[in-house]
């Protein structure tokens, strides 16, 4: 066990800001750590309990680690506490946010609680609607707009953004397919992204709907919960000794390898721009994307959505794939042509599909339907199979990925109201 004391300093004490880092840094750091003051304990990782402690000024921080790497944790929690908190005077940053929820107000609310030098200095604004062209209207007299992945930005809305006043777009995910990114660029409105937040949670959700698929899950749930303990309909498959096929290798990509090692699968990966550096740890071996289609009994999907990755999935690449594949996408819904699946379904070339999107789920996106007949037909025709498993969009769904959203964000509009580099965070056209 490594300790360490912090004695507040700053007049505002720990307040949203450097609780949002600290709880960052906790999550990425691989000790337990907890954060005591005033007789209160709080997870060194969740932000909402670091701001329960109510640090004030004067007031002392105790800071426990637990883990393998002690030393080294400790030294990076140190390294960020003593750093200075401060910012710039500036404005206060007005944000039109658009299609939230409870729990996205649950975070971003304590983050923007704050004003003044060193804090997020926003003031937010939430619309449950979606950003569309008929809700468009509502952003005039904000400075940014925040956005999900079913929000609509085409250059209809960016024009109609810029003329309302409009100068930044805060993406509160890594997509970025649904904002016409010229168009942005001839408005002169900045463009900003969360490049990454938890690999972990999407890469997990993928194992999980696949397996669920895989061992029909969902069909015994149900046939126990009718009192039928019959195995008829719920035969699956061992993934040792299968092969995995990662199509896109980025920081998801890779904790989806992980795991099905893990599985003691073989993993094949295929991507633009590999990264030799997986071929020589060991985690798995590039491939073009034919052999990798012919030669995997299960493929997960990680990469972006582009016009070179549309229907990365079609009819000619399902034909290449061994019959009683496995199929998984947790990435962009466009990757997987939806009719050349259902047909491929139809055909019974899938012994498993799981998909967390999917083409033509947006209207359903975050929706509560449960009143409404199914109007959506590829929805309706999708889960006609019992081999199919479909989820509504929620593999990023956890509270670390939540808090990181919301960091992530906050750290964006921060840095475009104070004038400061964006790094990996900023998209445009090219």
């Amino acid at each position: 066990m490594e300790q360490l004391t912090y004695l507040v300093t700053n007049p505002l004490g720990i307040h949203a800001r450097p609780a949002a880092l600290l709880a960052q840094t906790c999550v990425d750091i691989k000790g337990a750590v907890t954060v005591s003051c005033n007789d209160r304990v709080a997870d060194g990782a969740n932000v909402l309990q670091i701001l329960a402690l109510a640090a004030k000024q004067g007031d002392t921080l105790t800071v426990t680690v637990e883990g393998e790497n002690e030393a080294e944790d400790i030294k990076e929690i140190e390294s960020l506490l003593q750093k200075e908190f401060a910012g710039k005077n500036v404005d206060v940053l007005k944000i039109a946010f658009f299609g939230t929820k409870d729990y996205d107000r649950t975070f971003f609310s304590e983050l923007t609680k704050v004003k003044g030098e060193g804090t997020y200095n926003s003031d937010i604004k939430y619309f449950t609607v979606r950003l569309t062209p008929e809700t468009v209207g509502l952003t005039k007299g904000f400075d940014a707009v925040c956005i999900f992945v079913n929000d609509e930005a085409p250059r209809q809305v960016v024009e109609a953004l810029h003329d309302n006043g409009v100068k930044l777009i805060l993406l509160r995910c890594a997509g970025f397919n649904n904002v016409d990114l010229q168009a942005a660029k001839e408005c002169g409105i900045t463009v900003l992204r969360v490049p990454a937040y938890s690999p972990y949670a999407v890469a997990e959700h993928a194992m999980a709907i696949l397996q669920e698929s895989n061992r029909r899950l969902h069909k015994a749930h149900n046939k126990v919960k009718e009192n039928n303990f019959a195995l008829s309909g719920l035969l699956g498959l061992d993934l040792h000794n299968k092969v995995a096929g990662i199509m896109g290798t980025g920081r998801i990509g890779i904790c989806m390898a992980e795991i099905c090692k893990g599985y003691g699968m073989k993993v094949l990966g295929w991507d633009a721009f590999p990264n030799k550096a997986l071929e020589e740890s060991g985690l798995l071996t590039y491939v073009e994307k034919e052999e990798l289609l012919a030669k995997s009994d299960l493929i997960s999907l990680h990469a972006p959505l582009f016009p070179s990755t549309y229907h990365l999935i079609d009819a000619k690449a399902i034909s290449l794939m061994k019959d009683n594949v496995m199929l998984v996408n947790t990435s962009r819904g466009p990757l997987v042509d939806a009719e050349a699946l259902i047909e491929a379904l139809k055909n019974g070339k899938f012994h498993a599909v799981a998909l967390d999107v999917y083409e033509g789920e947006d209207a359903n996106v975050y929706t509560d339907r449960s009143d409404e007949p199914l109007t959506n037909d590829i929805t309706g025709r999708l889960l006609m199979f019992p081999q199919v498993v479909l989820t509504s969009h929620q593999a990023f769904f956890t509270r670390e990925a939540l808090q990181a959203i919301a960091t992530v964000t906050m750290e964006n509009a921060r840095n475009f109201n104070e004038g400061k580099e964006y790094g990996m965070a900023e998209v445009s056209a090219k």
